[in-house]
């Protein structure tokens, strides 16, 4: 008799709750918005499925108001493009490299250190702490409102010469690099002729040999399709690199309270999708990339330490340059969670 009342009672529970939540979201002051998100990946790449998520997770929290449109490889621009779009209010949102960020706040630079961090477990410590949040809160002077730092992953080189199995092996490749100079003195350093080109110029470039091999994680190298030309992958993890979701300040500034908190939590959420999917995407993807003919070389512990002791000055060249407190409050952070 106890059971047959307490289900009713579990279904009157659940319908109170569910009532409550659809309640709050309709007492909540959300005014209609057209959002528009611009990311350089394919729709069916990791940042499409979070750039999905996001949309949905957005209408959900807003009773349907804010109406998220995603624009897929790079058709609102480049990263640098649609930053400026954002900047000047004629986007929404966006999620893009920290690395392109350095033109506006050369801190992000502190991300693209070589070697930085042994795992993602650290990076996500990092990136949620207070490192990462104190650099998001630069960005509001430039005109962009940083929410969440979605996970790219550990980049690993890519090449259509040969297999690279020792550094010596980057002499003379034309490596196609991110628009940012820690990259191409890194690379520079260790005998490749670092080659600046945005993302959405890569596959063009690679196929028509402007460019010997780029660097990326193995998601977006399975994603964008770069085993169709480029034959050899090697496995360096040389730099682990975030993304980040911005919002144009100059849109942000006109939203309500109640809409500023319903784009934050959805970032976050989209956050936590995003480096689960991603995670479980690559090591799917690195199978994948095996399976459609790419030769595979995981480098060894000691040419892996010859690269780190070689783009070592770039780590004291940034230190140099006006960010010697940043980096030593990154390194005791790392230093924490290595205890």
């Amino acid at each position: 008799m106890e059971q047959t009342l307490k289900k009713p009672f579990q279904r009157l529970l659940l319908a109170i709750a569910i009532g409550a939540a659809s309640l709050a979201a309709q007492a909540a002051d959300f005014k209609p918005h057209i959002v528009r998100f611009g990311y350089g990946l394919a729709e069916d790449s990791n940042q499409g499925r979070a750039a999905k998520f996001l949309a949905e997770d957005l209408a959900k929290r807003t009773d349907g108001k804010f109406r998220m449109k995603g624009f897929a490889s790079a058709a609102l621009g480049s990263d640098l493009q649609m930053q400026n779009a954002l900047i000047g209010g004629a986007q929404e949102m966006t999620v893009v490299s920290t690395a392109t960020l350095v033109g506006i706040v050369d801190d992000f630079g502190v991300f693209d250190l070589p070697f930085l961090f042994a795992n993602e477990k650290e990076a996500d410590a990092v990136l949620d702490g207070p490192v990462g949040q104190k650099l998001m809160a630069k960005l509001e002077a430039k005109g962009l409102v940083g929410l969440a730092y979605w996970e790219n992953g550990f980049r690993n080189l890519t090449n259509s010469k040969h297999a690279i199995a020792k550094m010596d092996d980057l002499k003379g490749v034309k490596l196609r690099v991110m628009q940012n100079p820690m990259y191409i003195d890194m690379f520079n350093s260790m005998g490749a002729n670092a080659v600046p080109l945005s993302f959405s110029e890569l596959f063009t470039a690679l196929e028509s040999k402007t460019v010997d091999g780029q660097e990326n994680p193995v998601n977006t190298i399975e994603s964008s399709k770069f085993y169709e030309v480029q034959k050899y992958l090697s496995i360096t993890r040389h730099v682990y690199s975030p993304w980040i979701v911005l919002a144009s300040k100059k849109w942000w500034d006109g939203l309500g309270a109640d809409e500023k908190k319903a784009v934050m939590a959805s970032a976050v959420a989209s956050r936590d999708f995003e480096r689960k999917d991603s995670r479980a995407e690559g090591a799917r993807a690195l199978e994948d990339l095996k399976k459609k003919g790419m030769q595979v070389t995981v480098l060894n512990e000691a040419e892996l330490d010859k690269m780190r002791q070689t783009a070592r000055p770039a780590t004291t060249k940034f230190a140099a340059s006006g960010h010697a407190e940043l980096v030593k409050e990154l390194d005791a952070e790392v230093a924490k969670l290595r205890k």
